[in-house]
């Protein structure tokens, strides 16, 4: 029998328990490494993941002219960007599709090449993640774009100016098209309601490390003050949070004890107060946090998601997964992105109980409340959930069906699974290591 790598069959009904890693956030380092390209001597990242989305940027920064080499220990990286040069189109639309990264690369390019060349873009089809405003935020600096058939053609004749830049929303990829120009443009940018993300925070250090000056406000300020060169950087990404919530998520599902080594605290304190809301237990020390179900009924609650310090939208598809074992209702705001709970038909197809709605459940600032999308839920428990076939939706859609999965009696084929690869290092071998009872049609895993 021919092995399928992209269908996973689940066997589901067994509690996952054991221990597991995880290594640098998928939301930081692949732009720690774009950051290199700003650099005049190389720069060594640790704790990297082996995710796509980090194979993406190292194809990319390879195919102009950066050299990336695996350093002397596990999970670091050498990147030598003393030869930039300009990149063949094809090549470079040879990545079209498989990652949203690509639009990073032209704060750098522009200073470093003075042009630069963005194919079409992919990602999770979560809801819209405009890019026009990445292309206005370039053209407040200097850049001029021209569209054409296979992408966008950019150029900077002369070099890049500091702006006042004022985000509608405090987006994630616009902070970060804006750091990524701004630290090598001439004069003073000052970004108002930016992102303020633990990640963000983290790119800022890396940045700092190169020889940038930036300073945080308390109000959403980020004012960078430009300089004429960078150096190399030597950084330990900060661990991926939204990963460990979903093992956590996982825990909790299928009634689990999951200890995981590099989850941190700092960076998860909301989830963590949620995660005890709803009934799961958990032990920090120095080198991790360990997630059980400590027995009993979990308990429903109100949630909310919004942008950081509040409850991150990546942490609620998989948390929706235990929900549907919770007494009650639950009743679930998303304020971020607009199309994240279309993946809970799914669920009700394995016998969850969930009605979505158009309507606002909730206080919080909402940008979606008056324009017709299903973006609240009430999610009634306990159900149990039987195995079914699923088709992945995106990234952390689909690791939550893989919860689901899990939990389910019977089961289920899990088709798609080559997404989870970009979000989640090695993912099919944690299964394993948890206990959980998975296999590749015609190749057993555990």
């Amino acid at each position: 029998m021919t092995v399928n790598d992209d269908v996973l069959l689940v066997h589901g009904g067994t509690p996952l328990e054991g221990e597991i890693r995880v290594r640098g956030a998928k939301n930081l380092v692949p732009k720690a490494m774009v950051a290199a390209l700003l650099g005049s001597a190389p720069s060594r990242l640790r704790n990297v993941p082996d995710i796509r989305d980090v194979r993406v940027v190292r194809g990319l920064l390879q195919l102009h002219g950066v050299t990336v080499r695996p350093g002397d220990a596990p999970g670091e990286l050498v990147m030598d960007p003393t030869r930039v040069e300009s990149a063949n189109v094809a090549d470079i639309d040879a990545h079209a599709g498989s990652s949203r990264i690509p639009i990073l690369f032209c704060g750098p390019l522009l200073h470093r090449l003075g042009h630069a060349f963005i194919p079409g873009l992919g990602g999770c089809d979560i809801g819209g993640r405009p890019i026009d405003f990445h292309f206005d935020v370039l053209r407040q600096f200097g850049a001029r774009i021209e569209k054409r058939a296979d992408g966008q053609y950019l150029e900077a004749p002369q070099r890049l100016r500091g702006t006042k830049i004022r985000l509608p929303y405090p987006s994630v990829g616009a902070t970060e098209q804006v750091l990524l120009t701004a630290v090598l443009a001439e004069g003073v940018t000052e970004l108002s309601n930016a992102a303020v993300e633990p990640e963000i925070e983290d790119l800022i250090c890396v940045l700092q490390k190169m020889g940038a000056i930036i300073a945080m406000d308390t109000d959403r300020t980020i004012r960078v003050t430009g300089v004429d060169k960078l150096g190399g950087y030597t950084h330990h990404a900060l661990s991926d949070r939204l990963e460990a919530a979903s093992w956590a998520s996982a825990a909790l599902a299928t009634e689990g004890n999951i200890y995981i080594r590099g989850a941190q605290q700092r960076s998860m304190m909301t989830f963590l107060n949620t995660y005890r809301k709803v009934g799961g237990a958990f032990e920090i020390d120095d080198e991790g946090i360990r997630f059980w179900h400590p027995g009993g009924q979990l308990k429903s609650i109100a949630l909310e998601t919004d942008v950081h310090p509040g409850f991150q939208t990546d942490w609620q598809q998989p948390l929706v997964v235990a929900l549907t074992q919770a007494t009650g209702l639950s009743i679930i705001h998303e304020t971020v992105y607009e199309s994240r709970l279309g993946f809970t038909s799914a669920l009700n197809q394995m016998g969850a109980h969930i009605q979505l709605y158009r309507e606002c459940l909730g206080g919080s600032d909402c940008r979606f409340g008056q324009r017709n999308f299903l973006h609240s839920a009430v999610v009634s428990g306990p159900t149990k959930l039987q195995g079914a076939d699923l088709v992945i939706p995106d990234l952390r859609g689909g690791f939550s069906y893989l919860i689901a999965a899990l939990a389910a009696q019977g089961t289920s084929r899990v088709h798609g699974i080559g997404l989870i690869n970009r979000g989640y290092e090695n993912f099919m071998e944690k299964l394993v290591e948890l206990g959980a009872k998975v296999e590749l049609p015609g190749k057993a895993l555990g």
